[in-house]
């Protein structure tokens, strides 16, 4: 065999080996938290905080899905938009008096 041929199969066979390791690593210590469960989650109507943290809202300038607990609201003619930075916020208020003004 060529030395290339070697080296390749030798990296093979470290790639296969080193996958085994992390794979029985992760089931032996899945094995050794025995405390470990898995919690069904809640229904949409009982939000609790923890829940609350997980809707997300979209950015309408920069399009970011942000946690809607960080997120910066503006209630602008009736409508609630969320914005993941001031620079943003600041960008939507800029446009949208720039529209106003040539209408």
């Amino acid at each position: 065999m060529t030395f290339l041929a070697r080296l390749i199969r030798f990296l093979f066979w470290v790639v296969i080996v080193s996958w085994g390791v992390r794979l029985a690593g992760r089931l032996l210590s899945g094995l050794l938290q025995p405390g470990r469960t898995r919690e069904p989650m809640q229904p949409a109507g009982d939000l609790n905080t923890d829940q609350a943290a997980r809707l997300l809202v979209r950015d309408p300038i920069c399009g970011v899905h942000i946690a809607e607990v960080l997120a910066i609201p503006l209630r602008e003619n009736g409508e609630l938009l969320h914005f993941c930075s001031l620079a943003c916020r600041d960008a939507y208020l800029n446009s949208s008096h720039k529209l106003a003004a040539n209408a």
